[in-house]
């Protein structure tokens, strides 16, 4: 079923129009070809998950009853890991920054459409996949589509981790950027659909969480580090805060630049759903130019 079932994906992300930027930016794809990975229910990296992401980060079981599903072991659990990795003529052109005026450093405008317009082609891709899972005789439920997103005093979580879980399911392994580094690079969207159907689950190439970061790996590279205009990325990590306040900013300009031809987005945080100010754009000046950006640059050694 794995190999029907991320065709299946594949396909209908080739095939939909909600893959599409407008004509003004040529109408190319906003992603290229997907990839899946498969984690089990009962996976015990999932308990650990509530120290290194948050203590309400729900396990399989816990986001499987969230989703208003009956009962069941975790081991009859698997949660399908899926990659979007952004389209090559996306990342070329991403490559060089917008300066706006000195200390104001904006993406180009190709990459906060792609990133504005994403989040509707992952929310699709959940729905296709949860239909094509019941019309096979299983139940099935993603987060981005049922769970409400938990935002905490002094930190920034949701209470169901996409990198996290791409982790477990063997997709890739996290960055000096916190991004994750899949065998598609870092420059990704992921999303999750969780089901009771018996699918093979993927094997973890390595359980090291940043094996396919060549600083973590070599103590080389610390590109990100130089690609980040706000100093957001040292060799100390990622700084949450400073990133978010930075981040904002970026959103707050592009999205100004772009409003006509932006989609509106909504979230819900605490149970209450509002659009989002400003409109998602993204910023990403991390992931540019970068030995991740389109590979595990770990993967030859």
């Amino acid at each position: 079923m794995k190999t029907e079932l991320e065709q299946f994906i594949i396909d209908f992300v080739a095939s939909t129009k909600l893959n599409c930027l407008p004509e003004k930016y040529g109408g190319s794809p906003v992603f290229s070809t997907p990839k899946i990975g498969i984690a089990s229910g009962n996976d015990p990296i999932y308990e650990k998950f509530k120290e290194v992401v948050g203590s309400g980060h729900l396990t399989p079981l816990e986001l499987w009853l969230a989703c208003k599903q009956n009962e069941t072991p975790a081991s009859n659990l698997r949660i399908i890991s899926i990659v979007f990795p952004y389209d090559d003529k996306i990342r070329k052109e991403s490559k060089n920054t917008i300066e706006i005026r000195r200390g104001l450093i904006l993406p180009q405008e190709i990459y906060s459409m792609a990133r504005n317009y994403e989040k509707e082609i992952r929310q699709e891709t959940c729905r296709q996949t949860i239909n094509f899972l019941k019309n096979k005789g299983y139940r099935a439920d993603a987060s981005l589509l049922s769970v409400d997103n938990l935002i905490t005093k002094g930190a920034f979580h949701s209470n169901w981790s996409e990198r996290h879980t791409a982790f477990v399911a063997g997709l890739g392994t996290f960055s000096l950027s916190d991004a994750l580094i899949s065998d598609v690079g870092c420059n990704i969207r992921l999303v999750s659909v969780i089901t009771d159907a018996p699918i093979e689950v993927t094997p973890r190439k390595s359980d090291d969480p940043y094996a396919n970061c060549l600083f973590y790996a070599k103590r080389t590279c610390k590109k990100c580090v130089e690609r980040c205009p706000y100093g957001c990325i040292s060799e100390n990590g990622h700084d949450r805060m400073m990133c978010a306040a930075s981040y904002g900013r970026v959103e707050f300009r592009s999205s100004r630049r772009l409003e006509s031809t932006l989609k509106p987005h909504y979230r819900r945080v605490n149970g209450v759903l509002s659009q989002q100010f400003p409109t998602p754009t993204g910023c990403a000046l991390c992931q540019f130019e970068v030995p991740c950006m389109d590979k595990n640059p770990m993967a030859t050694e």
